[in-house]
Protein backbone atom coordinates (compact mmCIF):
# COMPACT_ATOMS: atom_id res chain seq x y z
CA UNK A 1 0.00 0.00 0.00
CA UNK A 2 1.09 3.62 -0.37
CA UNK A 3 -0.17 7.15 0.21
CA UNK A 4 -0.89 9.49 -2.80
CA UNK A 5 -1.75 13.29 -2.95
CA UNK A 6 -2.53 15.20 -6.09
CA UNK A 7 -3.87 18.41 -5.79
CA UNK A 8 -4.06 22.34 -6.84
CA UNK A 9 -4.60 25.28 -4.62
CA UNK A 10 -4.59 28.80 -4.49
CA UNK A 11 -0.58 29.06 -5.04
CA UNK A 12 -0.43 26.78 -7.80
CA UNK A 13 -3.82 27.69 -10.14
CA UNK A 14 -5.68 30.82 -11.03
CA UNK A 15 -9.61 31.28 -9.72
CA UNK A 16 -10.61 30.05 -12.73
CA UNK A 17 -8.80 26.98 -12.84
CA UNK A 18 -10.05 26.24 -9.08
CA UNK A 19 -13.61 26.50 -10.32
CA UNK A 20 -13.35 24.57 -13.26
CA UNK A 21 -11.52 21.51 -11.06
CA UNK A 22 -14.05 21.74 -8.33
CA UNK A 23 -15.90 19.20 -6.98
CA UNK A 24 -19.83 20.70 -5.60
CA UNK A 25 -21.81 19.14 -3.37
CA UNK A 26 -24.21 17.74 -6.28
CA UNK A 27 -21.00 16.05 -7.79
CA UNK A 28 -18.96 14.89 -5.07
CA UNK A 29 -20.68 11.63 -4.72
CA UNK A 30 -20.60 10.68 -8.06
CA UNK A 31 -16.65 11.38 -7.93
CA UNK A 32 -15.97 9.46 -4.90
CA UNK A 33 -17.10 6.51 -6.56
CA UNK A 34 -15.47 7.01 -9.84
CA UNK A 35 -12.56 7.55 -8.41
CA UNK A 36 -12.48 4.34 -5.57
CA UNK A 37 -13.60 2.78 -8.93
CA UNK A 38 -10.33 3.75 -10.75
CA UNK A 39 -7.55 0.62 -11.09
CA UNK A 40 -5.23 0.93 -8.55
CA UNK A 41 -7.45 3.04 -5.61
CA UNK A 42 -8.42 1.15 -2.78
CA UNK A 43 -9.49 4.63 -0.30
CA UNK A 44 -9.70 7.84 -1.61
CA UNK A 45 -10.83 11.79 -0.38
CA UNK A 46 -11.90 14.55 -1.96
CA UNK A 47 -11.56 17.99 -0.41
CA UNK A 48 -13.07 20.53 -2.26
CA UNK A 49 -12.76 24.35 -1.07
CA UNK A 50 -12.40 27.64 -2.97
CA UNK A 51 -8.37 27.37 -2.45
CA UNK A 52 -8.18 23.89 -2.93
CA UNK A 53 -8.96 20.98 -4.54
CA UNK A 54 -7.23 17.55 -3.34
CA UNK A 55 -7.18 14.11 -4.05
CA UNK A 56 -6.00 11.57 -1.47
CA UNK A 57 -5.55 8.25 -2.18
CA UNK A 58 -4.00 4.93 -0.90
CA UNK A 59 -3.31 2.70 -3.53
CA UNK A 60 -2.71 -1.04 -3.98
CA UNK A 61 0.62 -2.80 -4.58
CA UNK A 62 -0.28 -1.81 -8.67
CA UNK A 63 -1.93 1.56 -8.53
CA UNK A 64 0.09 4.44 -10.08
CA UNK A 65 -0.62 8.53 -9.18
CA UNK A 66 -0.79 8.84 -13.09
CA UNK A 67 -3.95 6.79 -13.25
CA UNK A 68 -5.20 9.07 -10.81
CA UNK A 69 -3.85 12.05 -12.86
CA UNK A 70 -5.86 10.55 -15.48
CA UNK A 71 -9.19 10.24 -13.95
CA UNK A 72 -8.83 14.20 -12.83
CA UNK A 73 -8.39 15.14 -15.90
CA UNK A 74 -10.96 13.32 -18.02
CA UNK A 75 -13.65 14.05 -15.08
CA UNK A 76 -13.53 17.89 -15.60
CA UNK A 77 -12.62 17.39 -19.49
CA UNK A 78 -9.07 19.25 -18.96
CA UNK A 79 -6.43 19.86 -20.92
CA UNK A 80 -3.41 17.75 -19.34
CA UNK A 81 -0.79 20.67 -20.28
CA UNK A 82 -2.77 23.02 -18.66
CA UNK A 83 -3.52 20.74 -15.28
CA UNK A 84 -0.40 19.25 -15.14
CA UNK A 85 1.36 22.76 -14.71
CA UNK A 86 -0.61 23.49 -12.03
CA UNK A 87 -0.65 19.86 -10.39
CA UNK A 88 1.23 19.32 -6.75
CA UNK A 89 2.01 15.67 -5.92
CA UNK A 90 3.14 14.38 -2.42
CA UNK A 91 3.89 10.66 -1.80
CA UNK A 92 4.33 9.09 1.73
CA UNK A 93 5.06 10.64 5.04
CA UNK A 94 5.03 14.15 2.38
CA UNK A 95 1.38 13.11 1.92
CA UNK A 96 0.71 12.70 5.83
CA UNK A 97 2.89 15.79 6.83
CA UNK A 98 0.67 17.48 3.99
CA UNK A 99 -2.85 16.51 5.25
CA UNK A 100 -1.79 17.65 8.83
CA UNK A 101 -0.58 20.85 7.56
CA UNK A 102 -4.10 21.35 5.94
CA UNK A 103 -5.79 20.38 8.75
CA UNK A 104 -4.05 22.64 10.89
CA UNK A 105 -4.04 26.08 8.54
CA UNK A 106 -0.53 26.30 7.77
CA UNK A 107 -1.41 25.78 4.26
CA UNK A 108 -4.22 27.98 3.81
CA UNK A 109 -4.67 31.35 2.57
CA UNK A 110 -4.86 33.03 5.81
CA UNK A 111 -2.71 31.34 8.04
CA UNK A 112 -3.85 29.45 10.85
CA UNK A 113 -7.70 29.95 9.76
CA UNK A 114 -10.20 27.14 11.64
CA UNK A 115 -12.60 26.97 8.81
CA UNK A 116 -10.70 24.33 6.38
CA UNK A 117 -10.63 21.52 9.52
CA UNK A 118 -14.43 21.91 9.33
CA UNK A 119 -14.42 21.26 5.51
CA UNK A 120 -11.72 18.22 5.97
CA UNK A 121 -14.16 17.13 7.79
CA UNK A 122 -16.92 17.03 5.75
CA UNK A 123 -14.83 15.27 3.26
CA UNK A 124 -13.96 12.53 5.04
CA UNK A 125 -17.18 12.33 6.22
CA UNK A 126 -18.51 12.17 2.60
CA UNK A 127 -16.11 9.61 1.58
CA UNK A 128 -17.41 7.37 4.67
CA UNK A 129 -20.75 7.71 3.04
CA UNK A 130 -19.41 6.61 -0.10
CA UNK A 131 -17.37 3.37 1.44
CA UNK A 132 -14.15 5.47 0.47
CA UNK A 133 -12.29 4.48 3.77
CA UNK A 134 -11.31 0.92 4.62
CA UNK A 135 -8.36 1.56 7.05
CA UNK A 136 -5.45 3.60 6.52
CA UNK A 137 -6.92 6.48 5.10
CA UNK A 138 -9.48 6.39 8.06
CA UNK A 139 -7.09 6.34 10.49
CA UNK A 140 -5.12 9.01 8.54
CA UNK A 141 -7.68 11.40 8.89
CA UNK A 142 -8.69 10.72 12.09
CA UNK A 143 -4.52 11.37 13.25
CA UNK A 144 -4.87 14.79 11.39
CA UNK A 145 -7.83 16.10 13.43
CA UNK A 146 -6.27 14.93 16.67
CA UNK A 147 -2.73 16.80 15.23
CA UNK A 148 -5.09 20.28 14.21
CA UNK A 149 -6.65 19.95 18.25
CA UNK A 150 -3.09 19.31 19.65
CA UNK A 151 -1.75 22.31 17.44
CA UNK A 152 -4.78 25.00 18.39
CA UNK A 153 -4.17 23.79 22.43
CA UNK A 154 -0.31 24.13 22.43
CA UNK A 155 0.32 26.92 20.27
CA UNK A 156 -1.39 30.45 19.91
CA UNK A 157 -2.01 30.08 15.87
CA UNK A 158 -5.81 30.73 15.67
CA UNK A 159 -5.52 32.95 18.98
CA UNK A 160 -5.03 36.26 16.99
CA UNK A 161 -7.23 38.08 14.53
CA UNK A 162 -5.77 38.42 11.21
CA UNK A 163 -8.53 39.67 9.40
CA UNK A 164 -9.89 42.95 9.00
CA UNK A 165 -13.67 41.78 10.50
CA UNK A 166 -11.92 40.04 13.42
CA UNK A 167 -9.52 42.85 13.74
CA UNK A 168 -12.54 45.01 14.33
CA UNK A 169 -14.09 43.18 16.83
CA UNK A 170 -11.21 42.05 18.63
CA UNK A 171 -10.39 45.65 19.27
CA UNK A 172 -13.71 46.50 20.60
CA UNK A 173 -13.82 43.70 22.94
CA UNK A 174 -10.43 45.19 24.31
CA UNK A 175 -12.20 48.48 24.65
CA UNK A 176 -15.45 46.33 26.59
CA UNK A 177 -14.73 44.23 28.71
CA UNK A 178 -18.06 42.39 28.66
CA UNK A 179 -19.31 43.17 24.55
CA UNK A 180 -22.63 41.49 25.32
CA UNK A 181 -23.73 44.30 27.25
CA UNK A 182 -22.59 46.56 24.21
CA UNK A 183 -25.35 48.29 21.50
CA UNK A 184 -23.52 47.96 17.82
CA UNK A 185 -24.45 49.69 14.86
CA UNK A 186 -23.01 48.12 11.55
CA UNK A 187 -23.42 50.49 8.84
CA UNK A 188 -23.31 48.63 5.37
CA UNK A 189 -24.16 45.18 4.36
CA UNK A 190 -21.99 43.67 2.55
CA UNK A 191 -19.31 40.73 3.43
CA UNK A 192 -17.25 42.28 5.65
CA UNK A 193 -20.27 43.57 7.74
CA UNK A 194 -21.40 39.86 7.57
CA UNK A 195 -18.47 38.83 8.98
CA UNK A 196 -18.04 41.27 11.53
CA UNK A 197 -21.91 40.20 13.17
CA UNK A 198 -20.95 37.19 13.22
CA UNK A 199 -17.32 37.43 15.15
CA UNK A 200 -20.08 39.94 17.41
CA UNK A 201 -22.70 37.11 17.96
CA UNK A 202 -19.63 34.94 19.07
CA UNK A 203 -18.72 37.40 21.75
CA UNK A 204 -22.49 37.11 22.82
CA UNK A 205 -23.64 40.19 21.02
CA UNK A 206 -27.23 40.29 20.84
CA UNK A 207 -28.26 44.25 20.31
CA UNK A 208 -27.39 44.95 16.85
CA UNK A 209 -28.48 47.69 14.49
CA UNK A 210 -27.90 47.51 10.82
CA UNK A 211 -28.02 50.69 8.64
CA UNK A 212 -27.87 50.40 4.34
CA UNK A 213 -28.77 52.52 1.57
CA UNK A 214 -30.99 49.39 0.45
CA UNK A 215 -33.27 47.76 3.18
CA UNK A 216 -34.05 44.89 1.46
CA UNK A 217 -30.30 43.64 1.68
CA UNK A 218 -30.02 44.89 5.31
CA UNK A 219 -33.13 42.96 6.42
CA UNK A 220 -31.60 39.61 4.47
CA UNK A 221 -28.72 39.98 6.81
CA UNK A 222 -30.62 41.66 9.62
CA UNK A 223 -32.76 37.85 9.81
CA UNK A 224 -29.85 35.84 10.43
CA UNK A 225 -28.59 37.90 13.38
CA UNK A 226 -32.01 38.99 15.06
CA UNK A 227 -30.60 43.08 14.22
CA UNK A 228 -32.98 46.10 13.70
CA UNK A 229 -32.70 47.63 10.60
CA UNK A 230 -32.72 50.88 9.67
CA UNK A 231 -31.59 53.38 6.74
CA UNK A 232 -28.44 55.61 6.11
CA UNK A 233 -31.10 58.66 6.72
CA UNK A 234 -31.71 57.19 10.13
CA UNK A 235 -28.17 57.28 11.62
CA UNK A 236 -28.02 60.23 13.32
CA UNK A 237 -30.98 59.46 15.22
CA UNK A 238 -30.04 56.29 16.66
CA UNK A 239 -26.04 56.94 16.79
CA UNK A 240 -26.59 58.34 20.44
CA UNK A 241 -27.50 54.44 21.58
CA UNK A 242 -24.52 52.97 19.75
CA UNK A 243 -21.81 51.95 21.99
CA UNK A 244 -20.16 50.66 18.97
CA UNK A 245 -20.04 51.66 15.42
CA UNK A 246 -18.54 49.50 12.16
CA UNK A 247 -18.71 51.07 8.85
CA UNK A 248 -18.05 49.07 5.37
CA UNK A 249 -20.07 50.59 2.64
CA UNK A 250 -18.75 51.33 -0.66
CA UNK A 251 -20.11 55.11 -0.38
CA UNK A 252 -17.34 57.94 -2.10
CA UNK A 253 -18.17 60.25 0.54
CA UNK A 254 -18.24 60.13 4.28
CA UNK A 255 -21.58 58.97 5.88
CA UNK A 256 -21.20 59.79 9.35
CA UNK A 257 -19.34 63.55 10.29
CA UNK A 258 -18.00 65.28 12.98
CA UNK A 259 -21.08 67.66 14.00
CA UNK A 260 -23.41 64.26 13.78
CA UNK A 261 -20.75 62.57 16.48
CA UNK A 262 -20.28 65.38 18.60
CA UNK A 263 -24.51 66.07 19.01
CA UNK A 264 -24.59 62.38 19.52
CA UNK A 265 -21.99 62.40 23.06
CA UNK A 266 -23.90 65.25 24.03
CA UNK A 267 -27.41 63.08 24.37
CA UNK A 268 -24.96 60.04 25.59
CA UNK A 269 -23.78 62.47 27.84
CA UNK A 270 -20.34 61.91 27.41
CA UNK A 271 -20.27 57.95 27.23
CA UNK A 272 -17.20 57.12 25.24
CA UNK A 273 -18.25 55.89 21.42
CA UNK A 274 -15.65 53.37 19.35
CA UNK A 275 -15.80 53.84 15.75
CA UNK A 276 -14.14 51.86 13.33
CA UNK A 277 -13.99 52.57 9.79
CA UNK A 278 -12.99 49.83 7.42
CA UNK A 279 -14.28 50.81 4.01
CA UNK A 280 -12.19 52.93 1.49
CA UNK A 281 -13.03 55.65 0.39
CA UNK A 282 -13.48 56.15 4.31
CA UNK A 283 -17.41 55.87 5.74
CA UNK A 284 -16.65 58.23 8.75
CA UNK A 285 -14.86 61.87 9.08
CA UNK A 286 -11.31 62.02 10.50
CA UNK A 287 -11.86 64.78 12.44
CA UNK A 288 -14.68 62.71 14.53
CA UNK A 289 -11.09 61.39 16.28
CA UNK A 290 -10.50 65.01 17.55
CA UNK A 291 -13.31 64.92 19.78
CA UNK A 292 -13.32 63.40 23.52
CA UNK A 293 -14.97 60.49 24.01
CA UNK A 294 -14.63 59.04 19.96
CA UNK A 295 -12.08 56.70 19.63
CA UNK A 296 -11.57 56.35 15.58
CA UNK A 297 -10.04 53.41 14.12
CA UNK A 298 -9.61 52.88 10.48
CA UNK A 299 -8.51 50.62 8.58
CA UNK A 300 -5.20 51.51 8.53
CA UNK A 301 -5.14 51.30 12.05
CA UNK A 302 -6.78 47.64 12.16
CA UNK A 303 -3.69 46.66 9.02
CA UNK A 304 -1.15 47.42 12.12
CA UNK A 305 -2.88 45.16 14.88
CA UNK A 306 -3.27 41.71 11.55
CA UNK A 307 0.37 42.16 10.80
CA UNK A 308 1.35 42.32 14.66
CA UNK A 309 -0.61 39.08 14.99
CA UNK A 310 0.30 37.18 11.65
CA UNK A 311 3.96 37.52 13.28
CA UNK A 312 2.65 35.92 16.41
CA UNK A 313 0.85 33.64 14.29
CA UNK A 314 4.12 32.67 12.15
CA UNK A 315 6.06 31.75 15.51
CA UNK A 316 3.38 29.63 16.31
CA UNK A 317 3.49 27.98 12.79
CA UNK A 318 7.23 27.25 13.38
CA UNK A 319 5.75 25.37 16.93
CA UNK A 320 3.41 23.48 14.72
CA UNK A 321 5.45 22.39 12.24
CA UNK A 322 7.39 20.37 14.72
CA UNK A 323 4.28 19.10 16.65
CA UNK A 324 3.04 17.97 12.64
CA UNK A 325 6.57 15.81 12.44
CA UNK A 326 6.54 14.16 15.47
CA UNK A 327 2.87 13.01 14.75
CA UNK A 328 3.75 12.17 11.32
CA UNK A 329 6.87 10.19 12.58
CA UNK A 330 4.09 8.52 14.60
CA UNK A 331 1.37 7.57 11.92
CA UNK A 332 4.64 6.61 9.99
CA UNK A 333 5.65 4.23 11.98
CA UNK A 334 2.41 2.14 12.36
CA UNK A 335 2.02 1.97 8.78
CA UNK A 336 5.01 0.90 8.43
CA UNK A 337 4.27 -2.08 10.69
CA UNK A 338 1.35 -3.06 8.45
CA UNK A 339 4.04 -4.86 5.78
CA UNK A 340 5.59 -6.28 9.37
CA UNK A 341 2.14 -7.48 10.32
CA UNK A 342 1.50 -9.78 6.90
CA UNK A 343 5.04 -11.37 7.14
CA UNK A 344 4.31 -12.46 10.68
CA UNK A 345 1.01 -13.82 9.51
CA UNK A 346 2.17 -15.61 7.13
CA UNK A 347 5.09 -16.93 8.97
CA UNK A 348 2.89 -17.87 12.20
CA UNK A 349 0.46 -19.89 8.99
CA UNK A 350 3.31 -21.45 7.68
CA UNK A 351 4.59 -22.66 11.42
CA UNK A 352 1.20 -24.10 11.96
CA UNK A 353 0.76 -26.02 8.99
CA UNK A 354 3.91 -27.54 9.50
CA UNK A 355 2.86 -28.90 13.01
CA UNK A 356 -0.32 -29.92 11.81
CA UNK A 357 1.46 -32.14 9.25
CA UNK A 358 3.78 -33.62 11.84
CA UNK A 359 1.53 -33.80 14.38
CA UNK A 360 -1.06 -35.82 12.17
CA UNK A 361 2.04 -37.99 11.18
CA UNK A 362 2.93 -38.82 14.96
CA UNK A 363 -0.88 -39.39 16.15
CA UNK A 364 -1.21 -42.05 13.10
CA UNK A 365 2.04 -43.67 13.94
CA UNK A 366 0.40 -43.95 18.27
CA UNK A 367 -2.51 -45.50 16.39
CA UNK A 368 -0.43 -48.01 14.76
CA UNK A 369 1.21 -48.96 18.15
CA UNK A 370 4.59 -47.69 17.38
CA UNK A 371 6.92 -46.81 20.20
CA UNK A 372 5.61 -43.47 22.16
CA UNK A 373 9.06 -42.67 23.28
CA UNK A 374 10.64 -43.25 19.05
CA UNK A 375 7.32 -41.11 18.05
CA UNK A 376 8.11 -38.18 20.53
CA UNK A 377 12.04 -38.10 19.23
CA UNK A 378 10.67 -38.02 15.50
CA UNK A 379 8.05 -35.42 15.90
CA UNK A 380 11.06 -33.01 17.48
CA UNK A 381 13.44 -33.57 15.29
CA UNK A 382 11.34 -33.70 11.60
CA UNK A 383 9.69 -29.83 13.32
CA UNK A 384 12.94 -29.04 14.13
CA UNK A 385 14.63 -29.66 11.19
CA UNK A 386 11.56 -27.86 8.91
CA UNK A 387 11.38 -24.92 11.34
CA UNK A 388 15.26 -24.18 10.65
CA UNK A 389 15.63 -25.20 7.10
CA UNK A 390 14.84 -21.89 5.73
CA UNK A 391 16.87 -19.97 7.95
CA UNK A 392 19.99 -22.28 7.56
CA UNK A 393 19.61 -21.41 4.31
CA UNK A 394 19.73 -17.97 4.55
CA UNK A 395 22.47 -17.94 7.19
CA UNK A 396 24.61 -20.12 4.36
CA UNK A 397 24.12 -18.04 1.72
CA UNK A 398 25.11 -14.66 3.53
CA UNK A 399 28.12 -16.21 4.98
CA UNK A 400 28.69 -17.40 1.03
CA UNK A 401 27.99 -13.96 0.00
CA UNK A 402 30.14 -12.43 2.72
CA UNK A 403 27.06 -10.34 3.32
CA UNK A 404 27.78 -9.66 7.38
CA UNK A 405 25.36 -6.99 7.44
CA UNK A 406 22.36 -9.64 6.39
CA UNK A 407 24.21 -12.15 8.90
CA UNK A 408 24.09 -10.15 11.84
CA UNK A 409 20.28 -9.21 10.76
CA UNK A 410 19.61 -12.97 11.14
CA UNK A 411 21.81 -13.50 14.06
CA UNK A 412 19.50 -10.68 15.99
CA UNK A 413 16.39 -12.20 14.83
CA UNK A 414 17.18 -15.55 15.46
CA UNK A 415 18.78 -14.35 18.91
CA UNK A 416 22.38 -15.95 18.10
CA UNK A 417 25.14 -15.07 20.50
CA UNK A 418 22.84 -13.42 23.00
CA UNK A 419 23.72 -15.64 25.70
Amino acid sequence: MSLLVLGINHKTASVALRERVAFGPDIAPKALQELIGTQGVEEAVIVSTCNRTELYCCLDPQGQSDAVRHWLQHFHHLDEDELTSCLYQHQGEEAVRHLMRVACGLDSLVLGEPQILGQIKQAYSQSHQAGGLKGILERLFQKSFSVAKRVRTETEIGASAVSVAFAAVSLAKRIFSDLGRTRVLLVGAGETVELVARHLKEQSVTRMTVANRTLERAQNLAREFEAEVITLEQIPEHLPQADIVISSTASPLPIIGKGMVERALKVRRHQPILLVDIAVPRDIEPEVDELNDAYLYTVDDLQGIIEQNLEARRRAAGQAERIILEERDQFMGWFRSLKSVDLIRDYRHGAERMREQELGRALQALDQGEDPAKIMTELARRLTNKLIHTPTQALAQAGKDGDQELLAVLAHSLGLGQR
